[in-house]
């Protein structure tokens, strides 16, 4: 068994009246090898002036996760069959709407790992299909969640 950590702190703005719901949602994540993330709620959840668009949010962070846990695993699983990988990219979405229960969820991430392979170990498509669904497998981030998770490679 493992445990994780991460410190949040917030603080009210000496001026701002908080019961009227216009503060900032402005905060930070700490963690234990001693990074601090900017962090704050989505624009697309509590609007502007109240977020801050620059930090990272929840929902991204959660996709983000996913995305690199996969990767790693990606990356363990192919060394291990010997496959040099030069670069690996992710452009990750994730879609936020009422699930079946009717509550805000994110529903569906859909990974989109381009993987460039030295010239000589560049796998056949069915291989590196075999890698991501392993990959998949093993992600424990991915075991957590009930939101579908998709990997659409690109070439």
């Amino acid at each position: 068994m493992s445990v994780y950590f991460a410190q949040i702190n917030w603080s009210k703005s000496d001026d701002e009246v908080y019961i009227d719901n216009k503060y900032s949602r402005g905060h930070t994540w700490l963690f234990d090898g001693g990074v601090t993330v900017p962090a704050s709620s989505s624009p697309h959840v509590v609007p502007l002036p109240y977020s801050v668009e620059a930090n990272v949010d929840p929902e991204e962070a959660f996709i983000a996760s996913i995305s690199s846990c996969h990767m790693l695993f990606f990356l363990s699983i192919a060394a291990k069959n010997k496959l040099v990988i030069e670069s690996y990219e992710d452009k990750a979405e994730g879609i936020m709407e009422k699930d079946t229960q009717g509550n805000i969820s994110i529903t569906k991430v859909t990974l989109k790992p381009k993987v460039v392979f030295a010239a000589h170990t560049q796998p056949a498509y069915e291989l590196l299909e075999k890698i991501h669904h392993q990959a998949h497998q093993q992600c424990f981030i991915a075991n957590s969640v009930k939101a579908e998770i998709v990997t659409e490679i690109v070439e």
